[in-house]
This record gives C-alpha cells, sequence and structure tokens, in this order.
C-alpha cells in the first residue's frame, strides 16, 4: 500500500504506523500449518534477534516470540538452529543476552574489544592467571562446561585452581563478553555451556574479517530499522544497545544511501525513519499474546507512542504494589493491543493460569472471546489441559465465562 507523502517527507497516520512496525516484525507473514526450521529463519529476520531470560513462569522468554508469529511450533526447532556445525543462531550480548543470527558474529567485535578494555571497570577481581587457567581448562576438556563443572570436585586451595566456583563464573562471563570462549547451549537446568568459539561457531563466520566499529554501527541500525520497519533514533538505538548519538550517525548515513527516508508519524515528537523496504498493509489481523521480553515491547516510550498501550513488568515489584500481576502478557488483536493478562503454566495440574485478566479503554466488544481462544492455543502449544482463569481484572468475569464456555476444546501441542 502506497504511504502518503507531505512535501517532501512522508508522512503516516498512528495507525498506519502501527501496521508498518507490526508487518515488518512479521505479523502479516503467512502462516505455515507445521511450522519448520524455514519459518523459523524466516521469523527471527523479522525480530532479528530473540532475547534470552531465565524466568520460567510460563515458557523460556526465548520461545515466546518464534510462537506469537508462527503460532504452536515445536520448540526443538530453536535447538537444532542454534546447536550442531552448521548452527544458524548464537548467545550473545546483541540487544541483551540474546540468540542472534550467527552472522553478526563478526560485526560485534567493536563490542567484544570494549568489553575486553573495560574489564577492570566489570571484572575487577580477576586476573590475568584466573582468565588464562579457566580459558585452558575450557579448551583442555574438548567439550562444552558449565561454570559449576569447572568447580565440581575441584580442592578450594587457591594453589591448586585459584579460584571458587563463583570466580570460575566470573571469568566464563568475562571471556564469552570478549569472545574468547561462546555459548554452546544449555543444560536442562538453563545452566550457560561455554566453549571455545572453534568448536561452537561455524569456519566461515570465524574466518570473516571482524567489522570496524563504524560500519558495524550502521549495519546494527540497518538491522534495528528493518525489524522496526519505522522508527526514531532511540527506537534504533535500543534494538542493539547502542548509543543513541551514534544511531542517529548511522541513520544519517543511511537516509543518504536511500536505506531510510525521514518521515512524519502522527503524534510523535521525535524525527521517524521509514525503512525502504517497510511494507504498509491494509490491515493487520493478529491475534496473539507477547512476551515481557519480545521486540514489540521492548522499548516502553515506542509502545506507548505506538499502542496507547503503558507498560511495565513486575517481575521484581513486591507483590503488594503489584497492579497486574508478576508475568503479564500484553493481548495483540488486529493492530492493537486490547489487554493484558497474568499467566502462569502449572505444570504439576496441567493448567493455564490466568490469576488477572484486564482490558484497554479500546478494547472491542469481542476481546474476550477472542482472548480466551488465544488462551486455548496457548495452553495446547504448552501441553497444559485446560485454562483456568482467576478472578482479579476487569475482563476477569467475561474471559472466566469465555473459558468455560470453551472448555474441552484445548488443542494438542503444535
Amino acid at each position: 500500500m502506497r504511504i502518503p507523502r507531505l512535501g517532501f517527507v512522508q508522512s503516516l497516520s498512528l495507525a498506519q504506523a502501527r501496521r508498518v512496525a507490526l508487518a515488518a516484525q512479521g505479523f502479516t507473514d503467512p502462516s505455515h500449518a507445521a511450522p519448520t526450521l524455514r519459518t523459523l529463519a524466516r521469523t527471527v529476520g523479522r525480530t532479528g534477534v530473540l532475547q534470552v531470560d531465565s524466568v520460567n513462569v510460563l515458557q523460556r522468554a526465548h520461545f515466546m516470540p518464534l510462537y506469537s508469529r508462527m503460532g504452536p511450533y515445536d520448540v526443538d526447532l530453536l535447538r537444532r538452529a542454534a546447536t550442531g556445525r552448521r548452527r544458524r543462531l548464537v548467545e550473545y550480548w546483541a540487544h541483551v543476552q540474546a540468540f542472534m543470527p550467527v552472522d553478526l558474529w563478526p560485526v560485534m567485535e567493536f563490542r567484544r574489544r570494549h568489553y575486553r578494555d573495560q574489564r577492570g571497570k566489570w571484572w575487577k577481581a580477576l586476573d590475568d592467571d584466573q582468565v588464562a587457567a579457566v580459558l585452558a581448562e575450557v579448551r583442555r576438556r574438548g567439550r562444552p562446561v558449565t561454570a559449576r563443572d569447572l568447580d565440581d570436585g575441584a580442592p578450594r586451595a587457591k594453589e591448586h585452581w585459584g579460584w571458587n566456583w563463583s570466580q570460575a563464573r566470573v571469568a566464563l562471563d568475562y571471556l564469552y563478553m570478549c569472545g574468547e570462549v561462546a555459548v554452546a547451549g544449555r543444560n536442562g537446568q538453563f545452566e550457560v555451556q561455554y566453549d571455545v568459539p572453534e568448536r561452537v561457531l561455524p569456519a566461515e563466520v570465524l574466518d570473516t574479517p571482524p567489522v570496524p566499529r563504524a560500519e558495524a554501527v550502521v549495519e546494527l541500525v540497518r538491522r534495528a530499522a528493518r525489524s522496526h520497519g519505522v522508527a526514531s533514533a532511540h527506537c534504533l538505538a535500543d534494538y542493539y544497545r547502542i548509543g543513541v548519538k551514534d544511531a542517529q550517525a548511522a541513520a544519517a548515513e543511511l537516509v543518504a544511501a536511500g536505506e531510510l527516508e525521514p518521515v512524519r508519524v502522527e503524534g510523535w515528537r521525535r524525527p521517524a525513519y521509514l525503512h525502504r523496504d517497510a511494507r504498509l498493509p491494509r490491515r493487520v489481523a493478529a491475534r496473539t499474546l507477547l512476551s515481557p521480553f519480545d521486540p514489540v515491547v521492548w522499548e516502553r516510550a515506542r509502545t506507548e507512542a505506538l499502542f496507547d498501550f503503558h507498560y511495565r513488568i513486575e517481575i521484581y515489584t513486591p507483590a503488594a504494589k503489584r497492579v497486574h500481576g508478576y508475568y503479564v502478557l500484553p493481548f495483540l488483536l488486529g493492530d492493537r493491543v486490547v489487554g493484558r493478562v497474568d499467566l502462569k503454566a502449572d505444570r504439576a495440574t496441567g493448567t493455564l493460569l490466568v490469576p488477572a485478566a484486564f482490558a484497554e479503554p479500546t478494547a472491542p466488544p469481542e476481546t474476550a472471546s477472542e482472548l480466551a481462544a488465544e488462551l486455548r492455543r496457548l495452553a495446547g502449544w504448552l501441553g497444559l489441559d485446560r485454562v483456568e482463569v482467576g478472578a482479579r481484572g476487569d475482563l476477569a468475569p467475561a474471559l472466566r465465562a469465555e473459558a468455560a464456555a470453551g472448555a474441552g476444546a484445548v488443542p494438542a501441542p503444535g
């Protein structure tokens, strides 16, 4: 669909900007009956990265954005994409801790160099001998190791190892941020397993020359702009956690190259940029739940500007002070965020618990029925048998009635 122009600057209504942003994130891509590695690759091509977080009250954070865009899928697809000699994804500090495409490894060299130069700021307790000893031990073992592996059975005496478990973990963290070790995977306890990069990353990736810092920043802003569709410099900077001034300079370079175009968005105070490949669909027919760690809601100011949706994660808020709940997911319907639900997977009883449900002021009449259908779909993907709605929130009574009416209709896992 054509985007209207205002003089020499394109102009977008807020509704148009939402549709551009959601299309860029993959919410208008055709669904696949049975998602495959190809589907996953297409989706990660939209999101750019998948944030990793340890909270498992519902589902691990990195699995959820794929579900939100692909629907129920086999989570083993992500394991396959992030393991083996031909791995497509690797964990690194991209947005924060995140899965990123392996071709970003050379681009991130400027970040690894920064951490090498800043060791005295964040890793003051380490000395060169400790770092060298940990790296040598990882290399010697010939397989992925956790920090606990390096400590188990090792004497605590300084003359033998020179570190306790916490020191091993700090050393591994430093080596990881510097690129001297890489994340090979995670074990059943979600502990990071480290190995030397040549046993983790494809040879062609390691053989690619590091990208100079200035070029790397431009590439990250280019990818952020593609994933956002339309964005301010602050949005672009947040995506891969670079400085706003750096993002502004990179955006100006991409404007000069014709990859970005200045655009005015209704209600936005900050100048914005439109990616040249951005699409403006006539409608977005999404119906899904968004993880608290989904790129759509990463940058809270952007979320509020696009969706008029004020959102905060309350995991670390004392229970008595929480407004909406512990693990609250926004509900995306069409191109609007119309509600939010506090969710918990009670795996012992096979129940998707919904302690609270709230509607936004603009929520349409069908919100409860659509949300109930989405909760049943989510429950089926998680291998849960039923949905149980609590009493908190203005949407809870209607949602509870809809969930009860659809009892027994939970689909099988995808």
